[in-house]
């Protein structure tokens, strides 16, 4: 297993909301990640579409594990978001990273998300503050 993909499964495996949202890791290497999940019932608002939170919350969750993935413990300091298109229940929401901009004390990503149909519904800025810790330090 690489650093970055023993990194992300450590994550997840501690990140209980990412569970509930039902992500699904499809890619992962240094700086960069692939992910999906499926809108279900009960992330529906008022309106009878996706909270504007799920999309947000997939797209943050992305950040983290690119943010990352490079071995060095990263926080999110600043993220924004933008609603393109509605989301229903039943769409499957795929999020991708791409790394902006990085050096010791930050990075930058962009985040597309896109449906089923390859339609984008949002995309999302984040900021990450990276700290001076590594996930597996040498013992």
């Amino acid at each position: 297993m690489k650093k970055a993909e023993k990194i992300v499964t450590k994550m997840i495996d501690g990140d209980a909301f990412s569970q509930w949202l039902g992500i699904e890791v499809v890619e992962v290497s240094k700086g960069f990640c692939k992910l999906k999940m499926i809108v279900r019932d009960e992330m529906t608002n008022g309106f009878n579409i996706a909270h504007g939170g799920i999309s947000y919350s997939l797209a943050d969750s992305a950040l983290a594990f690119a943010a990352n993935s490079d071995g060095i413990k990263s926080l999110s300091v600043e993220t924004t978001i933008v609603h393109t298109k509605k989301v229903m229940s039943g769409d499957t929401l795929i999020a991708e990273t791409q790394e902006i901009t990085k050096n010791d004390a930050s990075a930058v990503y962009k985040i597309n998300i896109k449906n089923q149909e390859n339609i984008e519904i949002a995309h999302f800025n984040g900021k990450v503050h990276r700290t001076n810790r590594e996930w597996f330090p040498n013992k």
